[in-house]
């Protein structure tokens, strides 16, 4: 059981019908949720409490209930995000949706009464943690729940459909949750500068969704889901990625050489010699099959795979510099 916990958090495994019936409630849930992109939700809450914490405010119990529930209202998007593809015939035929990973609609792991049931209580949870905090810290915290419920609904449609799913994962990711977080952790303060800052993490997701739209392109197009990459087309779409990390760099040089940042955030140029590898796949076509010497399992998931490991790097090390910046300030600077 545990094992299969794990594997979720880190994968999307490939499990048969058979499988999923001999699964506990923990691990389908975690599954159907695909759980393993979770990672880039946590990231975002721990900055922001990180965030709060270098501003001298912070609630460990607001903090660990904030995070808690955005992954939660990550999961129910994940969740409604399926629901409304299925329902619309997105997902049939063997769509890309339904080939990198279980699809319990799709698949039938799930019948629509009990795939509902996991929306109803995923969604519960995320917005019953929003009204908890809302109680706790005031009513202007009434904000971030509403913004958050409506990105959440309405991501899959019409955001997606329209070219618009990347610019919400930037609002998403940064100023929501990052300053969303910072504002609820530190008891009801806000601070243009982390929405600032918020924005250089923001970019890291974005790149993997759209790696993941990149991927599917043609499938896409043929389906008539006018993603940013349908819309651009995947050179072009190849090349934003790139030009995003390369933004990731900039803005934290910048905020760095202006002192708004410690010197320990340039921690975040040791993964220079990835981008470059990064830059060696991203500039050329994207193969029409796994080329030699990638992992054919993974397969049909291929820029966003690299995406994704690029985004986890960089988002470890902006952590590991945030808490250094912290130790170096708090305990030698006002020791």
């Amino acid at each position: 059981m545990l094992k299969m916990w794990i594997k979720a958090l880190k994968v999307i495994p490939r499990i048969s019908k058979e499988e999923w019936d001999h699964l506990d409630i923990i691990s389908r849930w975690l599954v159907a949720t695909r759980a393993a992109v979770f990672v880039m939700t946590a990231t975002a809450g721990v900055i922001g409490g990180l965030l709060a914490y270098r501003q001298g405010t912070f609630s460990w119990i607001i903090f660990i209930e904030a995070v808690v529930g955005i992954v939660f209202a990550h999961a129910t998007n994940n969740l409604l995000n399926d629901l409304v593809d299925f329902r619309k015939g997105i997902d049939h035929n063997n769509y890309y949706r339904s080939l990198y990973g279980p699809h319990p609609l799709e698949h039938g792991f799930l019948t629509m009464k009990a795939f509902m049931n996991y929306i109803y209580v995923s969604g519960a949870i995320a917005l019953g943690i929003g009204i908890l905090i809302t109680c706790q810290t005031g009513l202007s915290t009434l904000w971030l729940v509403a913004a958050g419920l409506f990105f959440l609904l309405f991501y899959t449609w019409p955001l997606k459909y329209f070219g618009l799913g990347e610019i919400s994962v930037i609002i998403v990711w940064g100023p929501l949750m990052i300053g969303g977080t910072y504002f609820v952790v530190s008891g009801g303060h806000w601070d243009n500068w982390v929405a600032m800052v918020s924005l250089i993490y923001a970019l890291g997701p974005t790149t993997v969704l759209l790696g993941k739209h990149t991927d599917k392109l043609a499938e896409d197009k043929a389906k008539g889901v006018r993603t940013l990459p349908v819309i651009l087309g995947e050179k072009p779409s190849r090349y934003l990625t790139l030009a995003f990390w390369l933004m990731q760099y900039g803005m934290v040089l910048y905020l760095v050489l202006s002192h708004q940042l410690g010197y320990a955030m340039l921690l975040v140029f040791l993964t220079v010699p990835e981008f470059v590898k990064m830059v060696r796949i991203f500039s050329k076509p994207r193969p029409e099959k796994a080329p030699e010497g990638y992992d054919a399992s993974a397969w049909p998931l291929y820029l966003v795979s690299y995406a994704f490991q690029f985004n986890r790097l960089f988002g470890g090390l902006f952590i590991v510099g945030l808490v250094a910046e912290i130790v170096i300030y708090k305990v030698f600077l006002h020791a």
